[in-house]
């Protein structure tokens, strides 16, 4: 998995590594904590007409990686596998609605977001 997050003092960023960031066209989102709106773990199906503006995807093997367009909000995707993904709700944040990804044990790292949420 090519995707890492590191919890800064005012913002979460995630990092893409290797294949992962070269297939969403993207090394790293920035997330300040004050736009964030919402976090959970959840299951996610990406809308079938869905536009990627630019990004890669695969529907049949549900592998998402980048930017992608649906019903007027922009979401970042970044997963290969249907398994519980961390998805943040944004408000304010230049381009996204969503950050939708894939990550090892999402549930921990959905509780850490959450408690940096509440500190700030």
């Amino acid at each position: 998995m090519g995707r890492e997050i590191h919890f800064g003092e005012n913002e979460l960023i995630l990092k893409l590594t290797g294949l992962t960031g070269y297939f969403a066209l993207k090394r790293k989102v920035q997330i300040p904590y004050h736009i964030i709106n919402d976090v959970l773990v959840d299951y996610f199906d990406a809308p079938q007409w869905m536009l990627r503006m630019p990004g890669t995807s695969f529907s049949p093997l549900n592998i998402f990686e980048g930017s992608f367009k649906y019903s007027d909000e922009w979401y970042f995707l970044s997963y290969e596998r249907r398994e519980p993904l961390v998805i943040i709700e944004l408000n304010g944040h230049k381009k996204y609605k969503y950050v939708i990804f894939q990550i090892h044990n999402p549930t921990d790292v959905a509780s850490e977001l959450r408690k940096r949420l509440r500190d700030n």
